[in-house]
């Protein structure tokens, strides 16, 4: 039986809806990033990599009590934190994110360790969940020393106390205080039989902040417990735990490491870095897009590449492409994907990034690839 004109229109209708309806749900499934399950680690070292590029690590070294840390996609949380140990003493652990290497556990694609004098920048990012029914402190660490190891104690370590909870204070005495990043500190320095700890201690607590942590190791330079010459070895974001602690969160991390300082970060006779930025953008009511071209204006190809620059106060990163943006605030760092870690000698790479903006919006000032500083076009 031939099927009616009208019956014919009918099914043809009916099939393009359905055709219209599959190329929707494929584009969705194209665009959306699958959910990550976050992960729990128990062991008393155990860790696992975050964002491809970050470790956390559950790092339970002072008790034989139960400690667990769940790892999400943008830092962690602790999930269980047992027992105690007097607070005139050793914390029980340091659970932490870090990028770099601790004990021989390098963090994916980490430009660490690196010679001070070499690195022009280090843009941090940490947003910190705190609890009351613990004892403990929100500690950053950075970690120098005279070698490039991978392993083991360092000579000297730097420590920022974003907070503080109980009666515990810093390894030694404190000398004094200073401004570090525009910010007030009490500082302490001492030695815990290991190596040498300067510690910066907020006055009061610090929930989140971007930072360069270069500014925190010219303070270690100057006050002699460290050299320019010397290596940083990784940065560290956790807490320092002597009773309970379960509930504490690093809601999200960020690390870079700029290199193109006063050091040699290239072979001898390389090339040095130049470079030239287009920054682009579109921008409506509360938010915009920016559209960033880096062209290599030297004689040479540029690989694996970081863009650093610092987003206007107020501005606030989203989401982006062909480009992983670390921070979303304040000093940013922008890492190529695997099909465009390359700059060709007088090529260029694009990425892009959609953002929110209140007050007035502006264009950042400055960029710098690899450390070196760009012209803008």
């Amino acid at each position: 039986m031939r099927p009616s004109p009208h019956n014919s229109r009918t099914a043809r209708g009916l099939l393009a809806a359905l055709l219209t309806a599959l190329a929707a749900v494929a584009a969705l499934l194209v665009t959306t990033q699958p959910a990550q399950a976050d992960t729990e680690v128990c062991e008393e070292f155990g860790s696992t990599v975050i964002q491809g590029r970050y470790v956390v690590q559950n790092n339970r070294w002072g008790t034989s009590a139960p400690q667990c840390v769940t790892a999400t996609d943008t830092g962690f949380r602790v999930t269980q934190a047992d027992g105690s140990v007097p607070t005139n003493g050793a914390p029980k652990s340091y659970p932490s994110v870090f990028n770099g290497c601790h004990y021989t556990n390098c963090s994916p694609g980490t430009a660490l360790p690196a010679q001070v004098s070499g690195i022009s920048s280090a843009p941090s990012s940490i947003s910190y969940g705190f609890v009351s029914n613990a004892v403990y402190n929100a500690s950053y660490d950075i970690w120098l020393d005279p070698t490039p190891r991978t392993d083991g104690v360092n000579r000297t370590e730097i420590m920022i106390w974003f907070n503080r909870v109980g009666s515990i204070q810093p390894i030694g005495s404190p000398v004094g205080t200073a401004s570090v990043g525009g910010r007030s500190w009490e500082v302490w320095t001492g030695s815990n039989g290991s190596n040498d700890v300067i510690s910066f201690v907020a006055p009061s607590a610090i929930s989140s902040w971007s930072f360069d942590v270069m500014d925190f190791v010219d303070q270690a330079v100057a006050r002699g417990m460290a050299q320019s010459n010397w290596y940083l070895t990784s940065v560290q974001a956790g807490f320092e735990p002597w009773q309970n602690g379960a509930g504490l969160a690093v809601n999200s991390f960020s690390s870079s490491v700029n290199l193109g300082g006063g050091g040699d970060p290239g072979g001898p006779g390389e090339p040095a870095t130049a470079c030239q930025v287009t920054y682009a953008t579109n921008v409506w009511q509360g938010g915009f897009t920016a559209d960033v071209t880096v062209k290599n204006t030297g004689s040479a190809a540029v690989d694996n590449w970081q863009l650093g620059f610092t987003l206007p106060s107020g501005q606030r990163v989203t989401g982006s492409w062909n480009a992983d943006l670390s921070g979303s605030t304040g000093a940013v760092t922008a890492s190529p994907a695997a099909h465009n870690a390359r700059i060709a000698a007088g090529g260029t790479q694009t990425f892009g990034f959609q953002g929110t903006y209140s007050g007035t919006f502006t264009k950042p000032t400055a960029f710098r690839l690899n450390g070196t500083a760009c012209t803008t076009a």
